[in-house]
């Protein structure tokens, strides 16, 4: 048995592995909640997010009082509960980003920089996915999609009620299959178009209507490399706001060799070694070839094959 590659210790997933209790039997009591002494709120503008300069760091939660400052937020989310005290994102209008720009105690930063630059702890991360998650859904969802009336938020933010034809909208995410095809000591990765130079990684794609996520990796597998694939092992998901999906960890066994790119989707794929991907995760590749870092679940999938926490033989 080959010598599993020390790697260093495993970082964490970003946006997983939430501490917050998400309380849905206190949704309807959200305004009360807010008004707690202990209650702290998340600043989220678009993609950005606010954080206050400390010492330490950053601190991205703020208390009712100094969220008042800001004037009203477009949207009001209660996240849930954490150690018992209520948690909440709030959705700020361009004219309260616009005052925070000038004030030097706070930086918005987006939320993707935030998480490779481990800016804040992580739990503060998946709590921010979910906020994030829901204010873009309350963006998109202004208008009822069945009558085209003006819907109003309840519940906490987590429903969409139309007052016209009673419908009731509730917030989705998007499943999004992400899998590794490997045989033997190779696997397949990809470049997408918007890739920066020398970026490869796992292939990924939506989850269609009346599929399941084995045939999902299957299908984008093979449309998106030509690889035909049979086993579907699942390793793990990631909440993924960007805007709003889950991406869900597979690695597959590969059946065929033969490569055939699909140019509209990738900019390249092909294979590489175990030895090529373990030098990508290090840094170290003689190419400069590199692999998403760790904010991704893509570099948990890889490695993972690569230290033979996964075989199909």
């Amino acid at each position: 048995m080959t010598s599993r590659p020390d790697l260093g210790p495993r970082p964490r997933l970003s946006f997983a592995g939430s501490r917050i209790e998400r309380a849905a039997e206190r949704r309807p009591d959200a305004a009360a909640l807010a008004h707690e002494p202990n209650s702290r709120s998340y600043l989220i503008g678009g993609e950005v997010v606010a954080l206050k300069k400390a010492s330490s760091g950053h601190d991205p939660l703020f208390e009712a009082s100094e969220a008042r400052c800001l004037g009203d937020p477009t949207e009001v989310v209660f996240l849930g509960l954490l150690d018992g005290a209520a948690r909440f994102a709030l959705s700020l209008p361009p004219a309260a980003i616009a005052g925070l720009q000038a004030r030097p105690d706070i930086e918005l930063i987006d939320l993707r920089s935030i998480a490779v630059g481990g800016l804040v702890e992580g739990d503060h991360l998946s709590a921010l996915a979910e906020g994030k998650a829901l204010i873009n859904w309350h963006a998109r969802h202004r208008f009822c999609p069945n009558c085209g009336a003006a819907t109003r938020p309840v519940e906490g933010g987590w429903r969409r009620d139309c007052p016209s034809c009673r419908a009731l909208h509730f917030p989705r995410t998007d499943p999004v299959v992400i899998m590794l095809a490997v045989a033997g000591e190779s696997c397949v990765l990809g470049r997408s178009h918007r890739f920066q130079s020398g970026m490869w990684s796992c292939l990924a794609g939506f989850v269609e209507p009346g599929e399941t996520v084995e045939e999902a990796v299957r299908r984008e597998t093979r449309e998106e490399a030509g690889i035909v694939c049979g086993r579907v092992a699942y390793f793990a998901s990631q909440p993924w706001p960007f805007p709003m999906s889950l991406m869900i960890g597979c690695h597959v066994e590969a059946h065929s060799r033969e490569i055939v790119v699909d140019r509209t989707e990738l900019d390249d794929a092909r294979w590489f070694s175990r030895e090529e991907v373990t030098l990508m995760l290090l840094g170290r590749h003689p190419e400069g070839l590199s692999a998403p870092l760790p904010h991704a679940i893509a570099h948990h999938i890889l490695r993972a094959w690569v230290e033979r926490d996964i075989e199909f033989d």
